[in-house]
């Protein structure tokens, strides 16, 4: 039951972008430390990008690069960084399956938290490594499979399953189900929804570009307001069709 200091949660466009401005106006501090750690957890390997330069074997104390530039032994150093950069491409994708999803997963909740005026719980940051972790990964696996799968179909049907999975990581969080199950209620739920997911997508490209025209530091209100408008539409939808079932049990 509503009462009158709740957001007004009714499934669209603009009410989900409005109540998201509310919600991060509310909690702008909290909403401000959640998006910058997950910034920081979900940005590339910066440690492990490195550039190679040949002149820079000139100062290895066994003149590697003498030999490199001038003689037939560069083969095991080429293979050697072969290697290495593949090592660490491996510890990277390993990271972003294994990893990132927890931070992301529960960063989802927590602004689901603010929607329903609930003081978030910055726990669940890593509260996935000790509870439904399994569930988490594979979630978010089996997301980007079909995602991926169906972008190879014409990119159109990729983009209408990642539209209708958009509720994935809330359910999961949420409603504690495996991850088939989460897909499936993700598939229920946005039904009748999707075109309102793509837009607020779409929109959503613009208001990052304006944020990082804003001397950059305005990415973070535009992550803060797209993400909180995200978990509005959430809400609102799950209480839209939830009210029926209620309604019968009454």
């Amino acid at each position: 039951m509503e009462t009158s200091n709740e957001y007004k949660l009714v499934p669209g466009f603009g009410n989900s972008f409005s109540t998201g401005w509310r919600v991060m106006s509310d909690n702008f501090l909290r909403l401000f430390l959640v998006v910058l750690i997950l910034v920081i957890v979900t940005a590339p390997f910066k440690m492990f990008d490195f550039k190679f330069n040949l002149s820079d074997l000139h100062n290895l104390p066994w003149s590697l690069g003498h030999h490199f530039e001038h003689g037939m032994n560069y083969l095991p150093a080429l293979g050697a960084l072969g290697l290495f950069a593949a090592f660490f491409g491996l510890l990277a994708m390993l990271y972003s399956f294994l990893v990132k999803p927890v931070f992301e997963y529960g960063s989802s909740i927590i602004f689901v938290q603010a929607v329903r005026k609930i003081k978030p719980d910055f726990e669940y940051l890593i509260k996935g490594f000790m509870e439904n972790y399994l569930h988490i990964i594979l979630a978010n696996l089996l997301v980007f499979a079909l995602v991926v799968l169906g972008l190879f179909a014409l990119i159109i049907p990729g983009i209408i399953i990642g539209c209708r999975l958009a509720f994935v990581a809330y359910i999961i969080m949420d409603k504690k189900l495996d991850p088939i199950e989460a897909v499936e209620l993700s598939w229920k739920l946005t039904r009748g929804h999707g075109w309102q997911i793509f837009f607020m997508g779409f929109v959503s490209i613009f208001i990052v570009i304006f944020g990082l025209c804003l001397l950059l530091v305005g990415i973070f209100p535009a992550l803060i307001w797209i993400e909180s408008s995200f978990a509005s539409l959430y809400e609102s939808v799950l209480r839209e069709k939830e009210k029926p079932a209620e309604a019968v049990a009454a």
